[in-house]
């Protein structure tokens, strides 16, 4: 199994939902983050004082999945999150050792 976090623009959320439901998953988490990488932020203007936004707002996806399906998943993320410009993400993908269901004991695969 794979778990896959994905750093992607907030507005772009319901899109790579939809995409990763298409192709048959079923459960992910969400969190809302804050970071910068190339980016660097960027300036804005308030009440006339200009002053300097370091950390841009994102969101991070979190998909556990089988194996089979993680190129699947990978694809329809960059399909549905990309904008062609800078800012638009990472997807890091990580090996699972095992899950629980904690409801009903169920273990790996069954649980996810």
């Amino acid at each position: 199994m794979k778990k896959i976090e994905a750093i992607v623009k907030p507005f772009k959320l319901d899109e790579v939902r939809e995409a990763l439901s298409e192709i048959g998953v079923t459960g992910l988490t969400v969190t809302d983050v804050k970071g910068f990488g190339r980016q660097k932020g960027h300036t804005e203007l308030y009440r006339g004082a200009e002053y300097v936004v370091d950390f841009l707002p994102k969101v991070k996806i979190e998909v556990v999945l089988a194996d089979s399906l993680t190129e699947r998943a990978i694809d329809a993320i960059i399909r549905a999150a990309s904008t062609g410009k800078i800012g638009d993400g990472k997807i890091f993908v990580t090996t699972v050792e095992q899950v629980i269901r904690i409801r009903t004991g169920e273990t790996d695969e069954a649980a996810v």
